[in-house]
């Protein structure tokens, strides 16, 4: 249960959601409306609101927006989402998944579809790459909550599958089903995480070279730019000393 993490490099880069703040709140506040209308509009009652209610406030967005965002649905008010999972390749050999939430799939497959073909990609079917990846609970902490043995002692107690830590931070995996159960546990000896999430985590990675990851990045930031877009996914991996130089 243990090892190095590189998940921060296969999710979608965090800072192309940081620069543009009142679009990351769109998006945070989509996923509560539908939570909340999905099950009961109280988070403790509602596993699927609690983790968008936890990931909302990891991310500082203000209370009043959280609550308007319940009520939203509540109210029966605005628009009708559905998710919609989209999954295609990317340069040098990279699966992506993305996954959206639309009042109108029309729009959302036109935008993901042309999003992928300007920036060196192709969308595929539902199915032609997911098999590649496992669906996870996903939980991060950042470094200073503890060394490895200290998490890593908190995510077994807690019923994790896996743990992976590293000098950015630490990574707990868990069964889909138990993701609500080990994070409250967690949470209880390791204080509130940075992330709680259901992820797809590739089985094998990709490394890219320069090349083929500037390609790359510019495709998972057009996708990440999508009011739709909930979440980028990949298989791929890409080095710091190419990071850097890429900016």
């Amino acid at each position: 249960m243990a090892g190095h993490s590189k998940f921060k490099n296969i999710m979608h880069r965090k800072g192309a959601q940081d620069k543009k703040r009142s679009a990351m709140f769109s998006k945070l506040s989509r996923e509560i409306t539908v939570a909340a209308k999905m099950g009961m509009p109280d988070p403790d009652m509602n596993p699927r609101l609690r983790l968008a209610v936890n990931a909302a406030k990891a991310q500082s967005m203000p209370k009043d927006n959280i609550q308007r965002a319940i009520d939203k649905a509540s109210a029966n008010d605005g628009e009708n989402y559905e998710e919609v999972r989209y999954e295609g390749y990317g340069p040098g050999g990279s699966a992506i998944i993305v996954e959206a939430l639309t009042d109108n799939r029309n729009r959302t497959a036109t935008n993901v579809r042309t999003a992928f073909s300007k920036n060196g990609g192709n969308l595929g079917s539902e199915g032609s790459v997911s098999h590649g990846f496992e669906r996870l609970g996903l939980i991060e902490y950042p470094a200073s909550v503890g060394d490895e043995e200290k998490v890593l002692e908190a995510a077994m107690e807690a019923g994790a599958q896996d743990i992976e830590s590293s000098a950015d931070g630490h990574t707990i995996w868990t069964a889909p089903e138990d993701l609500h159960q080990v994070a409250g546990d967690l949470e209880k000896s390791l204080g509130e995480a940075e992330t709680v999430k259901l992820a797809w985590k590739p089985n094998l990675t990709v490394e890219m070279d320069e090349g083929a990851a500037n390609t790359l990045l510019k495709l998972v930031d057009a996708l990440d730019d999508d009011d739709d877009v909930q979440t980028v996914w990949g298989n791929y991996e890409i080095s710091d000393e190419i990071m850097e130089k890429l900016g």
